[in-house]
């Protein structure tokens, strides 16, 4: 449910949430807006360790907690170590894979680092916090969980949430284990709200069903009021999911996706989706996001590097949002080649045997598979030392490396890979 139309929030929370574009369903808005006037709020949002770091895909939740903590309120930064050993079905068609207890640690310290550029940690009222669900859900009993939490919930109700009937009504198995998912996660809003006074989860919009039962239950068994918020889920303009790209997820660790690549994600950005994604990724003030996203033709792409560099400087810092708008620069207005291009090494007997072109562009990231790597050459869309191959079974070898000993590879006008033989 969402607030009324002529709703005009007098909070600076839930004014600059519905502003900056965060807001796509919430349980009261109008009762939220009011608590957030009467002093410091606790939120949180959930993250499980499903792999060593975040991806862009989560961006727009922690953008929320920063604008959260930017008002006067304290975020909870959520580790899921516990939840992560069932998996949430709300999102998913098929049960996720079982990780181990070493690997969801090995993912837990990834994925703890992205949060530091965003959010400031400490111990005043409205610093963030960060807390693991394993600390009460591995304490649990299964008699003792199903007495304190089962008995709130009906399978009557669990039966019409969304996810659980998509599941159903395409005769997809839903494991039991599963199905547990959503107590797990109002056990985890019932506990922060006994802990640190925690009245607020967000979530993205495939959370909505669990957020309201965690909400129900507070009120169940605290008799408290608690709210929640969800956003919407963001694709872009062509209806892609939000961080999906040829070769991957667009990580947020600076190992997994290097900062270059993470400054010309942005910068790749489709003309009618920069506004938006400004509004939402960026801090810039919005009388000046107007003015960027009302530029016309070639102009839109002096917004597209605003966009880049901001949102680079906030993940990675000035310098390195400098170093890739820099090569950027160099490789694709000056036609000159950075020593900051992202490189690959490539043992030099490999590049003296010969490598396909297609296996080479794959290996460098410029394409998902070789049979995309072929069709993408086919078109004229790859390129070596700035000269077009039609022909993704071209051999690369030695001979291919320029004056200072590299090979250049570009995939369409946006993509540049040094090879580097060693």
């Amino acid at each position: 449910m969402n607030a009324p139309s002529s709703f005009k929030p007098r909070s600076d929370l839930v004014r600059i949430l519905m502003e900056r574009g965060h807001v796509y369903q919430a349980t009261d808005l109008e009762g939220l807006d009011a608590a957030a006037l009467k002093g410091p709020l606790s939120a949180y949002i959930g993250f499980d360790a499903t792999a060593p770091s975040l991806h862009v895909g989560s961006l727009v939740q922690i953008m929320t907690l920063r604008r959260l903590q930017m008002t006067g309120h304290r975020p909870i930064v959520l580790m899921g170590g516990g939840t992560t050993k069932v998996g949430d079905p709300s999102d998913k068609a098929t049960q996720r894979p079982m990780l181990t207890d070493e690997v969801i640690a090995e993912n837990l310290e990834g994925i703890r680092r992205a949060f530091a550029p965003f959010l400031r940690f400490g111990a005043g009222p409205t610093d963030a916090i960060m807390v693991n669900n394993a600390d009460w859900l591995e304490k649990l009993g299964y008699i003792e969980f199903l007495r304190d939490y089962g008995v709130h919930f009906t399978i009557n109700r669990m039966l019409t949430l969304e996810f659980v009937r998509n599941r159903i009504e395409n005769e997809l198995p839903l494991t039991f284990l599963e199905f547990n998912y959503m107590l797990m996660q109002s056990a985890d809003f019932l506990e922060l709200h006994r802990r640190h006074g925690c009245t607020l989860q967000f979530g993205g919009s495939e959370q909505w069903g669990n957020i309201v039962n965690g909400i129900d239950l507070i009120r169940r068994i605290e008799s408290a009021e608690a709210y929640g918020v969800t956003a919407p889920l963001v694709t872009t303009a062509s209806g892609v999911k939000m961080g999906k790209t040829v070769d991957g997820a667009v990580w947020l660790n600076a190992e997994m996706r290097s900062p270059y690549d993470y400054w010309q994600f942005w910068r790749n950005t489709e003309d009618a989706d920069v506004g938006r994604f400004l509004r939402l990724f960026t801090d810039l003030p919005l009388d000046e996001i107007a003015r960027l996203e009302a530029l016309q033709g070639a102009e839109i792409n002096e917004a597209k590097k605003v966009l880049a560099n901001e949102a680079t400087t906030m993940l990675h810092g000035a310098e390195a949002a400098e170093v890739a708008a820099g090569a950027a620069r160099a490789a694709f207005e000056e036609g000159r080649l950075s020593n900051d291009l992202p490189t690959i090494e490539v043992a030099r007997a490999d590049l003296e045997a010969g490598i396909a072109l297609a296996a080479l562009a794959t290996d460098a990231g410029l394409a998902g598979s070789r049979s995309e790597a072929r069709r993408l050459a086919q078109g004229g869309g790859l390129r070596v030392n700035d000269v077009a191959e039609n022909d993704g079974q071209r051999t690369i070898n030695l001979a291919d490396c320029n004056a200072e000993g590299l090979i250049k590879l570009a995939a369409g006008r946006k993509k540049i890979v040094l090879i580097r033989p060693v």
